[in-house]
């Protein structure tokens, strides 16, 4: 009964906040100054996060919003003048509402509930099949062996969102191979926000007009740089299908952005000022920049950029963010930016994945499983002995230039596999812990002293909140961070007998 009048007063505050921003946007549509309107978009978010300890961040935030003159409200009125005014209400409603304001507090409240890591976002695979094959990639040579069901991709849903989860993003594979099953994901769970990885080959108008109706649907393009540099990895013809797709895209007035693996062959163009004001004109608001991973028998190694061109590439993707830069494109890089999102976000610590044999895995990259949707629910996926184990472990490495298991700490991820029992999940061929991690060993030297004066001659702030166990928030020293010197690291699986083994 609870329950019911529960979702009776969500289902009610949901109504009024899409009639308040329908009003906000009508008129940020139609006026040049749209000061007015961003400050009452901040005194509604206010009311529903605002306490003491973010007041001054909310002060700072309302400072910049009253400068019509700023780089970045600048971006935000460039980004809703394009955006057709049904997907932007859908996307404020559905990200903005549901997952960031309300998600937010009933995650933070289920993980002290339940012991275990509740993410923000649900990644899962609607099918391993593609229509391409990229030099690297492990999805071009599954095939169609393997699809999640509509029925399992609709549990997946279902299960989150009672755990507080409103963001989805579909990879594979490819997943607009399923459209008619996304479309109809997005019509049945139409409070959500879905997203989308895309090599964009498959979108056409007849699709977008079904995204337009729906609202909840966002884009990211996959390319990588040059037609010379793209085309090398991802076969002749693709860079003019991606320029296309994202002319349509910007014509139907659909949100998207880029997705972006930088190698060793790449780097420069896909970090390039003009190339990254190219996407801008096309209308790409934002990217993602993946660094190129080894995983799989068919994995090129050589294609890990190097420590010099990592170091650069932190320059650059800075540097486009920062205010010197006018370029109107906001670039994330899911392996550099590990100190906003207080390092590895997988486990389920802000999200993971399940792939389409609906094993779940603690990130896309990692492919081992102790668990399935088949067999189990959202949370009981969580409260597995790997998810657990992750849970524990988080942070990885106290250096967030160095945050993840497999890539800068890779004895880290075989202990954990090795401890759980977890299986391989990697049907390309198989491919133990201990094989994955070993073609990362010596990037991880390699990496660890330049990572850390990186880290340490830069300033960094203490977040007000973490979600990390009670053990590592106490005892910070715990994460596992001198690998430079060659010693093993401390199996932070158990935190116990990692307090020991540091005293």
């Amino acid at each position: 009964m609870a329950s019911a009048m529960q979702n009776l007063q969500h289902a009610a505050e949901r109504k009024a906040t899409g009639v308040v921003i329908d009003g906000l946007l009508r008129h940020l549509k139609k006026k040049e100054d749209k000061t007015e309107s961003y400050l009452k978009l901040l005194d509604l978010t206010q009311k529903y996060i605002g306490n003491d300890n973010n007041k001054a961040t909310f002060e700072k935030v309302r400072k910049v919003a009253a400068d019509p003159n700023n780089r970045w409200v600048k971006f935000i009125s460039n980004t809703i003048d394009q955006t057709d005014p049904h997907v932007a209400k859908m996307t404020l409603l559905n990200l903005g509402y549901e997952a960031f304001l309300c998600g937010t507090k009933k995650i933070r409240a289920n993980r002290e509930k339940y012991g275990c890591n509740i993410p923000w976002l649900i990644l899962f695979d609607p099918t391993q099949a593609c229509n391409m094959h990229c030099i690297g990639c492990w999805s071009g040579t599954y095939g169609h062996k393997m699809s999640l069901s509509f029925e399992e991709m609709d549990k997946i849903v279902t299960e989150g969102k009672e755990l507080g989860v409103y963001l989805y993003l579909m990879t594979g594979g490819e997943p607009l191979v399923r459209k008619k099953d996304i479309l109809r994901l997005m019509e049945k769970h139409n409070d959500v926000q879905f997203a989308t990885f895309t090599n964009s080959t498959l979108i056409d108008q007849d699709f977008c007009d079904e995204v337009k109706r729906l609202g909840n649907l966002i884009f990211m393009v996959s390319i990588e740089g040059t037609p010379e540099t793209n085309d090398a990895r991802r076969g002749e013809g693709h860079y003019q299908a991606v320029m296309d797709a994202m002319d349509l895209l910007k014509k139907n007035g659909l949100v998207f952005g880029t997705s972006i693996c930088y190698t060793r062959q790449n780097i420069e163009a896909v970090t390039d000022e003009k190339f990254i004001r190219m996407l801008a004109d096309k209308g790409a608001h934002f990217g993602f920049y993946f660094h190129y991973m080894p995983v799989g028998q068919n994995a090129v190694p050589d294609l890990m950029p190097t420590v010099e061109q990592r170091k650069e590439i932190i320059r650059k993707i800075r540097y486009i963010r920062s205010p010197e830069c006018d370029i109107q494109f906001y670039p994330m890089d899911f392996q550099n930016d590990g100190e906003y999102v207080g390092g590895c976000i997988a486990g389920g610590r802000n999200y993971f994945h399940i792939n389409a044999n609906g094993d779940a895995e603690p990130c896309v990259f990692i492919h081992y499983s102790d668990t399935n949707i088949r067999d189990n629910t959202v949370l009981e996926m969580l409260q597995s002995p790997l998810f657990q184990a992750y849970h524990e472990g988080q942070p990885f490495n106290r250096n967030h230039l160095r945050p993840c298991p497999m890539l800068e700490n890779p004895d880290l991820l075989v202990k954990m596999v090795k401890k759980t029992g977890a299986h391989q999940t990697n049907l390309e061929a198989p491919e133990e812990a201990d094989e994955l991690c070993a073609k990362n060993v010596e990037y991880a030297k390699e990496w660890a002293p330049v990572a850390d004066e990186i880290w340490k001659s830069q300033p960094h702030k203490q977040p007000s909140y973490e979600n990390y166990t009670k053990e590592k928030r106490e005892h910070p020293e715990l994460a596992a961070f001198e690998h430079a010197d060659g010693t093993e690291s401390i199996d932070i699986v158990d935190p116990k007998e990692a307090e020991t083994a540091v005293k």
